[in-house]
């Protein structure tokens, strides 16, 4: 049975390492390319894998773990900063899209009302992670229809936790809309409080105790217990395990700790959330549309259509341009991962039948296989459109200086940059000091510069500058590769002690690194100087000539071999 599920997990993964990176390199991005990976394993394809109950039950980790990993990103000031959008347009796309995608199914499609009640709202949604991807891609995250697109999907992410635990109400053989509607929602509400309750005055202490052991291993333990407990939790009171992992996500919302935990997290999300997206792409029975092609894309048009022609006046309503309005209906104009996850727990829940199940499924896949041309499309109306936008808009909230090392030197500059007025964003592994420089006003939080998902989560790829300011040589050495290995056209400027390691630190890939001891001896030079009455002038002139000779044989050295670091 082992040796079975060993097979199985290779054969998964060597699927996906064929498939994802060609769909990337063609521009369908990756979660296409695990669902085709899935497909072509599964029944309908080389038949490879016929355990999809099983893996499908394993998958389910990976939507709890993206929806902690939503719940910590959608801050309560994220979401103020940008209400109008969010909670105005956002609200009425949703609400609209699910209405007239509700009725069409129950007035013309003939399906069975408590299933098109959930059909409406799912189609609804877009794909948070492709549409995303596709603007980060473009460079496009900041422009206005890349806001405007952005608070909508922020939206849509809140909608999911309501559609979660709308289902198995529906899935209630007595189900009433009065009382079962408001005993689930008093209880939810009640779990809610309660869980913010005990996650300001247990968690918050707890995760602080556990970063000063200095124990990634049980660090990593902790954050995984956590959504996982919390999951639990929440399925054994009624509601699903996604709804768990949000709320938990939500606890930590705040905290300084977060980029960490997602940092422990990430790795685990990204490797389950892909599985389940397999296990659908398996799920899926390419005979039935082989056999019926026309049904398929007949609702595959017709949801393009209902949702561009209900955004793009919304969106103008709200602001917008024309073009920019019709760049934003197009790029959210296909069905997302969330239609995958809803539409498998009604499934489960015995309100979608088999043959419907497996056409929406279709049309889920086939909307996101035609949004790349939809997104290139996007952005040519958008960038077409050149006249200054009718609207102020929410500015980034992203740090363009990250300073990796708040001890001594990292506090004073982010002292003198806060002087400056220039927003920063502050690292250090001394949970300690992170609290009480938070007190103290610094935007700081706590992590491992080291870790490439901790560096991506504080916003390093959108700042201009990285001052890594560690106290200790190893380290600063593994924060300055990571770096410029993965934002290689990040500046980074870094803090050395001697010649020798501001040699290594510039062959690694700092912009300029700074000797302290030269730093030192220039001052103390400079003080002898003026005792001795040496203009002020010729001072500065013999100290900036020391310092562009000792810098310069950074340039001019052989990396093959290095002098011996000079005694400084």
């Amino acid at each position: 049975m082992t040796a079975n599920y060993i097979l199985d997990i290779v054969i998964l993964l060597g699927a996906a390492v064929i498939a994802v990176p060609l769909f990337r390199l063609v521009g369908f991005g990756a979660v296409p390319g695990f669902l085709v990976a899935g497909v072509m394993v599964g029944p309908s394809g080389l038949a490879l894998i016929d355990n999809v109950t099983e893996i499908s039950r394993l998958a389910e980790l990976g939507v709890v773990l993206l929806l902690f990993i939503i719940g910590i990103e959608l801050k309560p000031s994220r979401l103020w900063l940008m209400r109008r959008l969010v909670f105005g347009l956002g609200t009425l796309q949703v609400l609209a899209t699910a209405a007239v995608i509700t009725a069409t199914a129950y007035l013309l499609l003939d399906v069975a009302f408590r299933a098109a009640v959930i059909i409406g709202p799912a189609l609804a949604l877009s794909s948070t992670a492709f549409v995303l991807q596709l603007l980060a891609e473009r460079r496009s995250l900041h422009s206005e229809y890349g806001r405007a697109s952005l608070s909508v999907l922020l939206f849509q992410d809140l909608a999911v936790v309501p559609l979660l635990a709308l289902i198995p109400l529906l899935a209630m053989q007595n189900f009433t809309i009065g009382t079962d509607i408001a005993l689930a929602l008093v209880e939810a509400v009640a779990i809610l409080v309660a869980a913010i309750v005990s996650g300001r005055f247990l968690l918050q202490p707890l995760l602080h105790r556990i970063a000063q052991t200095h124990s990634q291993e049980i660090f990593t333990a902790v954050a995984v217990l956590l959504v996982l407990g919390s999951a639990l939790l929440t399925e054994h009171l009624g509601l699903s395990m996604a709804m768990g992992a949000f709320i938990a996500g939500l606890l930590i919302a705040d905290s300084p700790l977060r980029h960490e935990v997602v940092a422990e997290i990430e790795p685990f999300r990204g490797l389950l959330l892909g599985l389940f997206f397999m296990s659908m792409g398996m799920s899926l029975e390419l005979g039935l549309f082989v056999a019926e092609p026309v049904p398929t894309l007949g609702l595959l048009v017709a949801l393009i259509a209902i949702k561009i022609l209900v955004l793009w006046p919304l969106a103008m309503a709200f602001g917008l341009r024309p073009r920019t309005a019709a760049a934003v209906a197009l790029l959210l104009a296909q069905s997302g991962e969330f239609g995958l996850v809803l539409f498998g727990y009604a499934f489960q829940a015995e309100l979608l039948e088999t043959e419907l199940f497996q056409r929406l499924l279709l049309v889920v896949v086939l909307s996101m296989l035609v949004t790349p041309p939809l997104a290139a499309l996007a952005q040519r109306l958008a960038s077409a459109d050149k006249r200054p936008p009718a609207t102020d808009h929410e500015k980034p909230t992203k740090a363009p200086v990250v300073i990796a090392g708040f001890g001594r030197v990292g506090r004073r500059i982010g002292a003198i940059l806060k002087t400056a007025g220039m927003p920063y964003v502050a690292i250090d592994r001394d949970s300690t000091l992170v609290l009480r420089e938070r007190a103290n006003g610094h935007h700081i939080f706590y992590g491992d510069s080291r870790k490439p998902n901790v560096l991506r989560s504080v916003g390093v790829a959108d700042a201009r500058l990285v001052i890594v300011t560690v106290n200790d040589f190893e380290a600063t050495e593994g924060i300055v590769a990571a770096l410029h290995r993965e934002y290689p056209e990040v500046t980074i400027l870094a803090r050395g002690q001697t010649a020798h390691q501001c040699r290594v630190l510039r062959q690694l890939g700092a912009r300029l690194a700074i000797s302290e001891n030269l730093e030192a001896s220039l001052d103390l030079a400079r003080e002898a100087l003026t005792h001795e009455r040496v203009s002020a002038s010729r001072t500065e002139a013999l100290l900036r000539s020391f310092r562009e000779d000792y810098y310069a044989q950074f340039d001019n050295t052989s990396t093959e071999n290095p002098p011996a670091p000079p005694r400084s």
